[in-house]
């Protein structure tokens, strides 16, 4: 079939990609180069979603962790454990059943509990987005312009996957922006991803890639402000070293901002000629490849 994808972040190209793999002919329609995209300033690590949870998500968490494993460095990926520190204990059916070598740990001071798990992929997004390019190219085409209506749009099937614009496009009012902002410091030797989501002063974590260390975060619902702030990013150092104090000694390479495309509920549905796939917020990278995967069952032989 003809397929035509809307949208190169890494929803739009791991679509495509696997459309490729389908034998389908496809092209990709993308505004903004797949680094200019807000999946290039994702943490981004493989990891259990909050919120949502059901069949799905569990398939498609699955999925992605498996094709995450299957690459290595040429692709971006680095293999990191997880460490998550709890402030209150909560219940830990969900993460020990989907966290590869899940395990209850000592917590530090300060900590109720603490979950630790075996290595997990770490995906840095710029390498990753040029692998992903790379191999599209072989085999469909990307077109870099607008588009304003998905019926304007050639193919036999369309997908959705224009991020925060999928919503204008697709005339749903519940996909709004959720606001982050990252610091990325040199790497000093770190190998163990932390998160610290209860933090009462705003969600924490450390996230070591090979070269640098992502440091974060912020998740501002609703906010429409692309500018960096000077007060959130001291905010975030503060908390990252107060969980690793040798952080205070990294010196700062990099810094970002993106609006996540946040809905109550991942859509993922056909109507019509048009495959819609967006609304993944924060954990776009952690569904790509199960989301992808079910686009392609849902366009048919």
């Amino acid at each position: 079939m003809r397929v035509s994808v809307v949208g190169a972040g890494v929803s739009g190209l791991t679509t495509a990609l696997v459309m490729t793999e389908a034998g389908h002919d496809v092209t990709v329609f993308t505004r903004d180069q797949p680094r200019a995209t807000v999946s290039a300033v994702a943490g981004a690590a493989w990891y259990p979603i909050r919120g949502e949870r059901d069949e799905r998500t569990d398939r498609w968490l699955r999925a992605s962790y498996e094709r995450f494993m299957a690459l290595d460095g040429s692709a971006g990926i680095v293999a990191r454990r997880a460490r998550e520190l709890l402030r209150a204990t909560r219940p830990d059916d969900w993460w020990r059943d989907i966290l590869p070598g899940f395990a209850h740990e000592d917590p530090p001071t300060g900590f109720d509990d603490a979950w630790g798990s075996a290595p997990i992929p770490v995906i840095e997004m710029p390498v990753y987005l040029g692998w992903l390019v790379r191999r599209v190219r072989v085999r469909a085409r990307i077109v870099t312009g607008s588009v304003d209506a998905l019926d304007d749009v050639p193919g036999d099937v369309v997908v959705n996957c224009a991020g925060l614009g999928a919503g204008d496009l697709a005339g749903d009012d519940s996909l709004e922006p959720i606001r982050g902002q990252v610091v990325r410091v040199e790497q000093i030797g770190l190998d163990t991803m932390i998160l610290d989501e209860q933090n009462p002063a705003g969600v924490t974590y450390i996230i070591p890639r090979a070269r640098d260390i992502v440091l974060g975060g912020v998740r501002e619902a609703g906010s429409h402000d692309p500018a960096w702030d000077r007060a959130t990013e001291r905010a975030i150092l503060d908390r990252c070293i107060a969980l690793e104090p040798r952080l205070a000694r990294a010196r700062i390479v990099s810094r970002a901002v993106g609006l996540r495309p946040g809905r109550p509920r991942v859509r993922l549905e056909r109507a019509g000629r048009v495959i819609h796939d967006y609304g993944h917020g924060g954990s776009g990278v952690s569904l790509s490849w199960g989301c992808a995967l079910d686009v392609v069952a849902m366009a048919g032989p």
